[in-house]
């Protein structure tokens, strides 16, 4: 049974950081590639971040390029989002996914932890 599992959220003012953490399990991790993704009430779910299963290959959302950071340690099937001067905007649940380093669509989601920055 996969199970991707988020952790890290929290309440936060404006300015401070948070690192989120997301582990596998029941997957081969090393062979996956793994997506960070947010939805704030409202709004669709969107893109933040990518690694690529060997963590060689990175992308970020533009609205986040430059203040968060993601990266992952395969021996601990584990993927991170470094998230620095956070903003209210910044807002959301985020949820980590996995998809499979041959395929295109995510395979798994996690169920998401709350992130709120006040301002």
């Amino acid at each position: 049974q996969v199970q991707l599992v988020e952790s890290g959220g929290g309440l936060v003012q404006a300015g401070d950081s948070l690192r989120l953490s997301c582990t596998a399990s029941g997957v081969t991790f090393r062979i996956y590639h793994m997506g960070w993704f947010r939805q704030a009430p409202g709004k669709e779910r969107e893109f933040v971040a990518f690694i690529s299963w060997s963590g060689g290959t990175t992308e970020y959302a533009d609205s986040v390029k430059g203040r968060f950071t993601v990266s992952r340690d395969n021996a601990k099937s584990t993927v991170y989002l470094q998230m620095n001067t956070l903003k209210p905007d910044d807002t959301a649940v985020y949820y980590c996914a996995a998809r499979r380093y041959t395929k295109l669509e995510y395979d798994y989601w996690g169920q998401g932890t709350q992130v709120t920055v006040s301002s």
